[in-house]
């Protein structure tokens, strides 16, 4: 075996273990709190809506089964007129759906990624049907006025929470060097309904010079975001992980996106660049926004529609911005 061959295995070794963990984590710490309250809204309720905002996507998704919320954000895209790829995948680790809307048709594709599954026991609104809310609401814009150089493939994938299964089915499942050739980038959503400021990490000096996040930098600065104050590039994060990853190890630019309160900056800094010291400080000591984080209080009220709209918009012109590079 390969020393490349035998890296890969060991990294995928550590994700099988680690996803377990994480569900084995998170269902024994809610355990004691009982079940998540029921869904704040049902799917005849969310269809009548005129204008159903990712807020209303979060209460639709929240408290459900991870089964039932995958089949409720296909029903979410297709309500909304959405192309939708539907792509089930079964594995030793457990089962899934990616789904996938392509927009626009140029040359070049943009991955922007969610997931749709929740830890056992949380209702998970922040982590992460808001993500799912928001890529929604962004496609219904793309599919008015699509991009013309650039094709946009929304994912919203599977078992992130163990370890990335869905997104790491989605690339053995395409060829590696293909992935690396055709795609711009990968921007994976994570935690993207609380705060006042944006983080993309996971950044590393090189992945700085990409067009991706040259293109992410210039819609912040044209947004009137101020680097190290409302918006921040954050260097790799240990124990935390998100979709973008399994496309970094091909070689695909990958981050993740992040919404955080200001006010929680330099605590957030202590926490997750802490070492494992950090992580196994309770949830009701830790810095916004991860006092909710895989517990039973991530809820849809906890999230803040102006966050919403602040991560929509800033997603909306990053595709504007690389669909203005000439191919």
């Amino acid at each position: 075996m390969t020393s490349e061959r035998a890296r890969r295995w060991r990294r995928e070794l550590r994700r099988v273990v680690g996803g377990a963990l994480n569900v084995t984590a998170a269902r024994l710490m809610n355990r004691r709190h009982g079940r998540p309250g029921p869904p704040g809204l049902d799917l005849a309720t969310y269809r009548a809506l005129p204008a159903p905002t990712p807020r209303h996507v979060a209460a639709l998704l929240a408290g459900r089964s991870n089964r039932e919320r995958g089949w409720l954000t296909e029903e979410v895209l297709r309500a909304a007129s959405l192309p939708v790829d539907r792509q089930p995948y079964r594995t030793v680790e457990g089962v899934g759906v990616n789904l996938f809307v392509d927009l626009g048709s140029g040359p070049r594709t943009l991955v922007l990624a969610s997931h749709h599954d929740a830890v056992p026991g949380s209702p998970g609104a922040n982590d992460n049907a808001a993500a799912v809310g928001i890529l929604r609401a962004l496609g219904a814009r793309l599919l008015t006025d699509p991009p013309r150089r650039l094709r946009v493939r929304l994912g919203f994938f599977g078992g992130e929470e163990r370890a990335m299964l869905g997104s790491r089915v989605y690339v053995r499942r395409n060829d590696p060097a293909a992935l690396a050739r055709n795609l711009v980038g990968v921007v994976s959503l994570e935690l993207c309904g609380i705060g006042d400021s944006l983080a993309l990490w996971d950044v590393t000096p090189v992945l700085e010079r990409t067009a991706l996040v040259r293109a992410f930098i210039a819609t912040m600065e044209a947004l009137g975001y101020r680097r190290d104050e409302t918006y921040h590039l954050a260097e790799p994060v240990p124990f935390f992980g998100s979709d973008h990853r399994p496309f970094v190890d091909c070689g695909v630019p990958g981050v993740g996106l992040t919404a955080i309160p200001r006010a929680s900056m330099e605590p957030l800094r202590a926490f997750i660049y802490g070492g494992v010291r950090g992580i196994l400080v309770p949830p009701a000591r830790r810095p916004a926004p991860f006092t909710t984080y895989h517990t039973t209080t991530d809820t849809p009220e906890t999230l803040e529609p102006p966050t919403l709209a602040a991560v929509e918009a800033a997603l909306e012109v990053l595709v504007r911005t690389l669909d203005a590079v000439p191919s």
